[in-house]
């Protein structure tokens, strides 16, 4: 039995490992397609702020791991796919055969179609390539502008504020991680990270950069000098910047640097004109099988069913991507593991602000909720009831209440009386988790 895991992330390598143990005898070939060893890109922020070097990255530290396991590592970008005869196309051109493949082969970042995206001075930050160019480009006082305030884009804005660059954040939305917040809690993170000193502008798109050019450069020393000579010394002197950037408002930011963090999208391109099913990811069942039977899927690329709708989704976190790469690999090696459904979780630590959402935080047609928040203290929380299970929280600063909201969510544990007394008071979940588990507990006992 020959298995061909495409893709060496977190999923890819978790999955590889969870084979060999299932399935001594198998061959195992681990496909990457970048020059470098399997790695976290969520590691990728703490090299930039110098808290790790490269190799903090690795997943897995000890050389040799995988020919130790023997696991035969390939470093090759996939092309085409050819499921009736089980064969992979590589773009060095080779082919590789298979019996089971599980496509790991997780997300890259989306470059919008802005005139300038392609200037040397913006980069994404996605990969180790990323992190090199970034960290040759953003030095302390560098003036920096970051497209996206996302989920990703507020873990590289921490990185970039730690490197002590003069930040400014442009996010369409209306306020930040627009995909993860309520409005009110977005709007609190917004005002927290302003406090911090980042500039922060919502309901805003970048229209276009532009390389100054020695005209143009002339032209702002001019304006800089006047300026100078009207209102003291001016910070910067806005002629050795190398960009200019326009927003949809108007506004024109000279900047050294733009970070391009607009979101990704599965790496799905190798599977067109396939019989494997693609949504916004690798349509997968319960089992992380795909459409097309011995071939699966997990990680970013995979779209499974979620725990409380039933509803494809795309759960692009590390945890749900190992709990997906084990369900895999078990039923590659002739196992019948079933995910339960996957469940939205996010947690974030920005500027030193923790926030968390979990489940359908956005509520459900018919289902009640209840919202608090202190905006002084920086303190919000919002829960999502579907009869008398929670279904969605989203929470800041309360950081003792993390596990007890995703327990209650992910367990869906029927909570009875004490929905409406967390209806009355949203701060008393502690209460509510220990009185259902005492409940369940004797349940289980007297059944």
């Amino acid at each position: 039995m020959k298995h061909l895991i495409l893709g060496n992330g977190p999923a890819g390598v978790v999955a590889a490992e969870a084979l060999r143990k299932a399935d001594p005898a198998a061959e195992i070939a681990l496909v990457g397609c970048e020059d470098a060893p399997p790695y976290s890109r969520m590691a990728i922020p703490y090299l930039l702020e110098g808290n790790i070097v490269e190799s903090g990255t690795y997943l897995r530290k000890t050389p040799g791991h995988f020919s130790r396991l023997g696991i035969r590592e390939l470093r090759a970008r996939a092309v085409a796919l050819d499921a009736d005869k089980r064969t992979l196309l590589f773009d060095d051109g080779h082919f590789e055969s298979f019996d089971r493949m599980l496509i790991a082969t997780g997300s890259h970042p989306v470059r919008p179609p802005i005139p300038g995206i392609d200037l040397p001075q913006v980069q994404t930050c996605w990969t180790l390539e990323d992190a090199r160019a970034i960290a040759a480009l953003a030095r302390p006082g560098s003036r920096v502008l970051q497209l996206g305030a996302g989920f990703i884009g507020c873990i590289i804005m921490e990185a970039l504020a730690a490197l002590g660059v003069e930040l400014t954040v442009v996010e369409m939305g209306d306020r930040m991680v627009p995909r993860m917040m309520t409005p009110r809690a977005g709007g609190m993170i917004k005002t927290w990270v302003e406090s911090r000193g980042v500039r922060v502008r919502t309901s805003a798109g970048v229209e276009r950069i532009d390389a100054v050019t020695h005209a143009d450069a002339s032209l702002a020393g001019m304006v800089a000098a006047t300026s100078r000579g009207l209102a003291g010394e001016a910070r910067h002197d806005q002629s050795e910047v190398p960009l200019r950037v326009k927003l949809s408002t108007g506004e024109q930011i000279p900047c050294d640097l733009v970070i391009v963090a607009a979101g990704v999208v599965p790496n799905v391109g190798f599977l067109d004109n396939t019989p494997v099913r693609v949504a916004k990811g690798v349509l997968v069942d319960e089992r992380m099988e795909t459409a097309v039977p011995g071939i699966y899927a997990a990680g970013d690329v995979a779209e499974a069913p979620d725990l409380l709708s039933g509803a494809h989704l795309v759960a692009a976190i590390q945890p749900n991507a190992a709990d997906q790469a084990r369900v895999a690999a078990i039923n590659m090696a002739g196992g019948n593991a079933r995910l339960p459904g996957v469940l939205a979780i996010n947690v974030l630590a920005t500027l030193g602000l923790i926030s968390s959402s979990f489940g359908q935080w956005w509520g459900a047609p018919g289902g009640e909720g209840v919202e608090r928040a202190d905006d002084e203290a920086y303190r919000y929380i919002s829960l999502q009831f579907k009869d008398d299970v929670l279904i969605g929280a989203t929470s800041i600063g309360l950081t003792e209440h993390v596990g007890v909201l995703r327990g209650l969510i992910q367990t869906r544990t029927r909570l009875g009386k004490w929905k409406d007394r967390l209806l009355a008071d949203p701060t008393r979940l502690m209460e509510a988790y220990l009185a259902s588990a005492q409940a369940q507990s004797g349940e289980r006992a007297a059944a």
